[in-house]
């Protein structure tokens, strides 16, 4: 293959870049609503509640031993009876329970093809199964029914505060019919009744709307619907969204709306993974992850370190940057333990981008929490995490209690210290993020990558997966011929990539510049592993430092806690079929989360200073990147979803 002037590079990186899209959660969530419990609804007050730490967390109750308690009280008399029930009924509801999450069709849903119902309800019930196994709450044993608004189905309510029926409805609205939610109309057998009291101060009524029969085994209400909605069509990135409608009297959301997106149900270039992705991301939404609900929260900040009343529920205070962080206890503790930080008050700080005058949203800052599946930019499914910084954010409702123990790993930050991911340090020598526009590695090591920056990132820059050809385990993205040919590079199952320079002998070729490139590894033990290239043994390949290649010139760095070092970081198992264009841009799986294009790209030469070696863009990158050009234009990026590039910073080469 001939190699083309620099000047054509710029142009196709341009091509291969995505289109992005954006997140509309809080957009949505404004516009909707929320009605508190109805008045027949037990309330959790009542009830002795207790906090267990995380192995008691993890003791769930059963159905079936539910079941038995419920067998076991019919052995006694009807007076031993009753009281042995209400006993057990307490000690029941008082146990945390994996949260039960009932699904709904609205009737005015439309008609889906087979292929398009089957996906979708795989997607909504595997996220519903892997929420389950993560978040418990205390059980209310009578079937949910929801709340009809007063302010609707009544023309005028008794304000006089001596009279009998104060804030009793007088008169209906002869207009009133049902209720409804984002364009659902919720069936009245979901409803509570309503009543009319005529007179201010005599007990008569009159039933307008009976109590529907309500949902048992219930705690969550989903109403799901797949339309290509007026959001869908306006932004052709969007996958969903969704917001809750209605709570109980502890401010815990009982019932909510997810509208999924039809276009990519039925597009050939479907992906599970990716869909799946996306509704949990919008159901942890809809349970909680809100900052409408932040306030609500009953475990609420820090108020014995910080000196502050927890009463008036605030727990979003700005630190001295203007950084807007979410203080509670939970959250504190996990983030003070991922970055290993001593400081008391940290708080995990919120993304500001899209934000409403209040500065902050209901995503984490992408800069410090990159990776989790609480961010407003969400990557491919293989690069994002349900971490233990988002269940902590649950644990912290008062509503719920979290299987920590489950929680998988954030590699993002890990250790970094306190200022880890702020403005004022991310252009530092670091392991996570870079400089210039330089080409890499994903800081997973799954993906090349290059180093780019987004709105969400305020300058920061990160090494992000290329559009599409970038993973390295992905053996069709060889081609058999190019660059891979005299540098080495294997794609294969177990291959991640490496930052190297090194290149065949017997090529002759100018001055190579270093950059990611794919070869395979193996572990050893925990953080220690060989690596192999075209030709070549398994070489060891000592973390933090960097080897030479027999038959090659040039060095491979090896990467330092990031690979063999968390089990849970591995490609996919399952088929991998990636969005097509235009549904990359979707936040696939992250919901409304999208990203938009990124037009900051500006190619330089990536910056080793510290590793000595004088890097200069020339014919291998170029081959490179034309080389698996039509790959990747047709693919282009496949998960555009989010995918955050963190980078490597730059690391001396020590051969």
């Amino acid at each position: 293959m001939k190699s083309f002037p620099y000047p054509i590079l710029l142009p196709l990186l341009l091509l291969m870049s995505c289109v992005w899209g954006k997140c509309i959660f809080d957009e949505v969530q404004s516009s909707v609503r929320v009605l508190s419990s109805p008045d027949n609804q037990p309330n959790p007050s009542d009830w002795s509640f207790r906090d267990g730490d995380a192995t008691e967390q993890e003791d769930w109750l059963t159905n079936a031993q539910i079941q038995k308690h419920q067998n076991d009280i019919l052995q006694y008399s009807p007076t031993q009876r009753f009281k042995r029930a209400v006993q057990d009924r307490i000690k029941v509801i008082d146990k945390p329970q994996p949260i039960r999450i009932k699904t709904w069709t609205p009737r005015e849903s439309p008609v889906l093809s087979l292929w398009e119902t089957e996906r979708l309800e795989a997607a909504v019930s595997h996220a519903i199964s892997t929420v389950s196994k993560l978040i418990a709450v205390r059980r209310v044993s009578r079937k949910l029914l929801l709340n009809r608004d007063i302010n609707k189905y009544c023309r005028f309510i008794w304000r006089n505060s001596t009279s009998a029926n104060f804030n009793r409805c007088g008169r209906a609205s002869a207009n009133y019919r049902t209720e409804s939610c984002l364009g659902v109309i919720i069936p009245d057998d979901h409803l509570s009744g309503c009543v009319v009291y005529p007179h201010p101060d005599q007990p008569d009524l009159k039933v307008i709307k009976p109590d529907g029969a309500g949902l048992p085994d219930t705690d969550v209400l989903l109403y799901v619907k797949a339309q290509n909605s007026d959001k869908c069509r306006a932004d052709s990135s969007l996958l969903a969204y969704s917001a809750h409608c209605q709570s109980d009297s502890e401010g815990r959301p009982v019932a909510g709306v997810m509208v999924i997106c039809r276009e990519p149900l039925s597009m050939e270039g479907f992906s599970h993974e990716h869909m799946l992705q996306t509704v949990i991301h919008e159901l942890l939404h809809v349970l909680g992850f809100s900052k409408e609900l932040f306030s609500k929260w009953t475990d609420r900040s820090l108020s014995s370190q910080m000196d502050k009343d927890s009463s008036h529920g605030q727990v979003i205070y700005t630190d001295e940057s203007g950084q807007m962080r979410l203080y509670t206890p939970n959250i504190n503790k996990a983030l003070q333990t991922h970055l290993n930080s001593t400081h008391t008050e940290l708080g995990a700080p919120l993304e500001n981008q899209d934000a409403d005058t209040r500065g902050f949203s209901s995503h984490w800052e992408a800069r410090v929490l990159q990776g989790s599946i609480m961010t407003a930019m969400l990557a491919e499914p293989t690069l994002v995490q349900i971490d233990v910084i988002t269940l902590s954010a649950f644990q912290d409702t008062g509503w719920y209690s979290v299987n920590l123990s489950q929680a998988q790993n954030l590699l993002w930050g890990e250790n970094e210290g306190t200022l880890f991911g702020s403005v004022s340090t991310c252009n530092r020598s670091s392991s996570f993020f870079c400089t210039g526009s330089g080409f890499g590695c994903h800081y997973l090591h799954l993906h090349k990558g290059v180093c780019q920056s987004d709105e969400y990132l305020e300058g920061c820059r990160i090494y992000k997966p290329l559009a599409n050809g970038s993973e390295c385990w992905k053996e069709e993205n060889e081609t058999g011929s190019g660059p891979e040919v005299w540098s080495g590079e294997i794609f294969h199952s177990d291959s991640r990539c490496f930052l190297s320079n090194i290149i065949r002998k017997d090529h002759f070729s100018l001055n190579t510049s270093v950059s990611g490139r794919c070869y395979r590894h193996r572990c050893t033990g925990s953080n220690r592993y060989q690596i192999q290239v075209v030709g070549s043994d398994w070489l060891d390949c000592p973390p933090g430092r960097s080897i030479k290649v027999f038959g090659y010139r040039g060095a491979v760095f090896c990467p330092d806690k990031r690979l063999c070092h968390y089990h849970g970081i591995v490609p996919p198992t399952s088929l991998y079929k990636p969005f097509p264009l235009l549904l990359t841009a979707v936040p696939s799986r992250d919901q409304s989360l999208t990203q938009r294009p990124i037009t900051d790209l500006r190619f330089e030469a990536l910056s080793f200073s510290e590793m000595g070696v004088k890097t200069v863009v020339g014919v291998s990158a170029v081959l490179f990147f034309l080389g698996s050009f039509m790959t990747i234009y047709r693919k282009c990026c496949p998960s555009r979803l989010r995918v955050h590039a963190l980078e490597h910073s730059p690391y001396a080469l020590q051969v």
